[in-house]
């Protein structure tokens, strides 16, 4: 996997204000307007590919000045926009300013430039004033605080939030189900790689090695047959180890991001076949038996459902894809030490 996926269809989802949510098949739905949410996935996908290109670029530029103009002084973030470029919503505290802030943390930590990332960290020390109390949206937020520590290791805001994040995570003692919700919802890999990441920059052991168990639990309760069998949309409690619809590609991207992150701080290898193997769930090693990526286009297929798959190709799935590919071949059999 030398080549850079393609990146025309999140052209084609994208406008001069944002990417749009939603597609019916391979066309952008105008009506359903724009999300923090996707444009700060997008965000990271762009930021995180090492064959930069002038179009790119331009996506670059096009996403952080949305997520630039979502953030207010007080740090509470619209989600919303509509078509006409206004926000629809009031500023809150959801899950799109966890993903804001990785999206911002991730930029000033990697953008091409000095004023980009000056930019990115000017809004993530905005938008890092207010504290969410959900835990998966403050496990979103500790992603782009621990990018900033990576590269800013005294930074106090990004530090700030990375204590707050372990402080708010419980201690687990329940083998038998070693997770902080009594079920499984969605962006599940997130929370664990989280706890590594901030474990890792904190120099908490305690933290890092209570992720990396729950990373492990989720990889065991994920895996089935030799492939992934992802959580679907009803979500999954403990004792339930049949396959479950939709899946979504979320699901696989974070699994990818938690297993590069573990790989990342212990260097074990055992950690990189679950990485080939999200990718190959979107080359039809599923449930399913269904190809959730258009090779051509770099379109991700919006969800594998009991009878096939959901033929829209949405911001969300086709970003989830393209970041599992980024994974995939960044963690390739060949760069292996």
């Amino acid at each position: 996997m030398d080549a850079s996926p393609s990146y025309a269809h999140l052209g084609v989802l994208t406008d001069h204000t944002g990417i749009f949510e939603h597609a019916l098949f391979d066309e952008p739905r105008l009506e359903h307007g724009y999300c923090v949410d996707d444009v700060a996935r997008a965000l990271i996908v762009v930021a995180r590919e090492p064959q930069q290109t002038i179009a790119l670029a331009r996506l670059s530029a096009i996403y952080l000045r949305f997520l630039e103009s979502a953030v207010r002084p007080d740090g509470l973030t619209h989600n919303r926009m509509s078509a006409d470029g206004t926000w629809s919503d009031q500023p809150a505290m959801g899950d799109w300013w966890g993903r804001l802030l990785w999206a911002l943390g991730t930029m000033a930590a990697q953008g091409g430039d000095p004023w980009t990332r000056a930019r990115a960290m000017r809004s993530f020390r905005l938008a890092a004033r207010e504290r969410s109390t959900s835990l998966r949206t403050l496990a979103f937020a500790a992603l782009g605080a621990a990018e900033i520590v990576g590269v800013r290791p005294d930074d106090h805001i990004a530090r700030g939030l990375l204590l707050d994040f372990v402080t708010a995570m419980p201690v687990l003692t329940d083998e038998v189900w070693l997770w902080p919700e009594r079920r499984l919802t969605y962006g599940n890999a997130s929370i664990p790689e989280a706890l590594i990441a901030a474990g890792h920059a904190l120099h908490d052991a305690d933290a890092t090695a209570q992720g990396l168990r729950m990373l492990e639990f989720l990889l065991s309760l994920e895996t089935s047959n030799g492939r992934f069998s992802v959580t679907g949309t009803g979500g999954r409690g403990l004792g339930e180890t049949e396959p479950v619809f939709d899946q979504q590609p979320i699901e696989l991207a974070a699994l990818a991001d938690a297993c590069a992150r573990a790989y990342a701080v212990t260097g074990d290898p055992a950690w990189l076949p679950p990485i080939e193997l999200a990718w190959s769930w979107f080359t039809g090693l599923n449930d399913g038996g269904a190809v959730m990526f258009d090779e051509q286009t770099g379109a991700g297929f919006d969800g594998l459902e009991r009878d096939g798959r959901n033929e829209n190709r949405g911001a969300e799935s086709t970003l989830a894809a393209l970041s599992t590919f980024q994974q995939a071949r960044r963690h390739s059999e060949p760069a292996r030490p």
